[in-house]
């Protein structure tokens, strides 16, 4: 006798077990691995991001990069599980900048050898297992080879240098990578009181070369200051807003007025007039002497503001009004009654400079002192934008670096360490879970060589070198990507931060575990349209 099982699922849902269900995973999880593994290392590649419009691709809206996180979150992904690594990586590029690629290729590659161990029939809870027993030998192998020096050090600072050239030799910047290492570590040492990113602000504009690029200490705002007022000023008490200064016109809206005489208008625009300088004036009581605002100033309060000595500055950008609230210590008001106690910014000096072909005013001596700006120059805005995001990555780095002073080695030293470990591990543990844990230690072993792959050398080659020389305990071997051959990692001075390389360990540990877990995916029914 058959046993009819109910059909719970709404029709229309979709629902895939077991074998089917796992397929889809390590299907979608590969092609994720596979999609950025080409842009891993000093040697790894572009690619074009093209918009989905017509449109878009017109207005040359697409992007040249090779940031994992800027493609993953670019590229439209209909599977579940390549939606978990993408998130992977973002968590990654949120927390330290730097290892969105190297994070997505380890979690695929683990699931990779997983999908073996499974057609194998050995069961994911047993993988599991290995996994998380891999997982703590490697990163006790990882903290038993980190090492740090005194935050105030000078020793500290070329460490920094070190994996902020580290971080740069995958991007853009490779070529320039002496130069802005130099830079990002001068504008982070800047902040390191509060290591708030905010407080340095990047400005693009197009022309030189990218070396031209340079950091510029205090704050700078793509404005113009007010008509016929000074373009220097010292000693600036400073009210940054965000309120409609445009209230002298009559503004009556869904009403009609009727009037007998031209007087009677004449009285209406007085009285538009008056209110609006009581307002110019109860702004100017705080005592400020530079009033910043988020929206317009029309003529008749910018005249007000001039005879009494106020600089304006109108139709500042929100985010560059919050970055500069900020380096002020000022805050945003949008009232000014007398009772209020609105606090006013404070800096040293205000004066319009040029770069480029634009005016811009720059805020010297701000009130917090690690307030800068890094002025980006560049061929083209492609190259500008990802020089940003390059940049963006190396300050992330080191600013994680300053929280945590510990430093492991870059350049598949790491990798080959905790794999080394993890080998030693698995020949001590009975039973299926061996298998495992030697999956781990595969995985691991894959991430030098996509980087000698991407590098055009022989990799099975260089791989087993390294692999030999860590098992004899020479635990500074890795990748001297410039000879294509064995280097000693601690000489050539490729560092990279602890924390970073222990995130991108846990989360795509974390990540394979929960995918490993499923069995069963369901889709739910489609809406329906009404034939309306």
């Amino acid at each position: 006798m058959h046993t009819v099982m109910p059909d719970v699922l709404k029709q229309g849902a979709q629902e895939d077990k077991g074998e089917i269900a796992r397929l889809q995973y390590f299907v979608g999880a590969i092609a994720v691995g596979d999609l950025v593994k080409s842009t891993l290392g000093p040697r790894g590649l572009d690619k074009i991001l093209m918009p989905l419009n017509p449109e878009g691709a017109r207005n040359h809206q697409h992007t040249v990069t090779n940031d994992g996180a800027t493609i993953l979150k670019s590229v439209w992904l209909d599977n579940p599980v390549s939606k978990i690594l993408v998130d992977v990586s973002m968590q990654q590029d949120n927390k330290c900048g730097d290892g969105t690629t190297g994070v997505v290729v380890l979690a695929a590659e683990m699931l990779r050898n997983a999908e073996v161990l499974i057609e194998n029939k050995i069961h994911p809870q047993i993988i599991c297992d290995g996994f998380r027993m891999a997982l703590e030998v490697a990163r006790e192998a990882l903290l038993n080879s980190c090492f740090s020096h005194d935050v105030e050090s000078e020793t500290f600072k070329q460490d920094m240098l070190k994996i902020a050239r580290t971080t740069l030799s995958s991007k853009l910047l490779t070529h320039e990578k002496e130069h802005f290492s130099q830079l990002a570590v001068d504008a982070i040492l800047r902040i390191k009181d509060t290591l708030n990113l905010d407080l340095i602000q990047i400005i693009k504009k197009t022309g030189a070369t990218i070396k031209d690029s340079y950091l510029e200490e205090g704050f700078i705002l793509e404005k113009r200051i007010g008509i016929n007022q000074p373009k220097t000023l010292v000693d600036c008490k400073i009210m940054i807003a965000n309120t409609p200064m445009d209230t002298d016109k009559v503004k009556i809206y869904g009403t009609k007025v009727s009037t007998d005489s031209f007087e009677a208008i004449q009285d209406l625009e007085n009285e538009e007039k008056q209110k609006m300088k009581n307002k110019v004036e109860s702004i100017i009581a705080h005592g400020c002497n530079v009033f910043i605002n988020r929206q317009l100033i029309y003529n008749y309060p910018e005249q007000v503001f001039r005879e009494n000595k106020v600089m304006t500055i109108e139709h500042s950008d929100f985010d560059g009004m919050e970055r500069l609230a900020s380096c002020l210590d000022a805050e945003i008001a949008s009232t000014f009654e007398k009772n209020l106690n609105i606090k006013l910014g404070h800096c040293d000096k205000i004066e319009e400079i040029i770069i480029g072909e634009d005016k811009l005013i720059r805020f010297s001596g701000c009130k917090k002192n690690g307030a800068c700006t890094i002025i980006l120059r560049g061929a083209s805005m492609h190259i500008l934008e990802e020089s940003e995001r390059s940049l963006h990555d190396a300050l992330a780095v080191l600013s994680e670096t300053l929280k945590d002073n510990r430093v492991v080695l870059g350049a598949g030293c790491s990798e080959m360490l905790m794999s080394n470990a993890i080998d030693n591990l698995a020949r001590t543990v009975e039973g299926k879970k061996s298998l495992a844990i030697e999956a781990y230690a595969k995985a691991l072993r894959q991430i030098p060589t996509y980087i000698l792959d991407n590098g055009g050398f022989d990799s099975s080659e260089i791989v087993s070198k390294i692999r030999a020389q860590h098992t004899k305990g020479n635990k500074y071997a890795g990748i001297d990507i410039n000879k294509g051959d064995v280097g000693n990692i601690m000489e050539l001075g490729i560092y990279e931060s602890y924390n970073s390389k222990l995130s991108q360990l846990t989360s795509a540990t974390e990540a394979v575990e929960m995918i490993l877990r499923v069995d069963d995916i369901i889709k739910c029914a489609p809406r329906q349209r009404s034939n309306v």
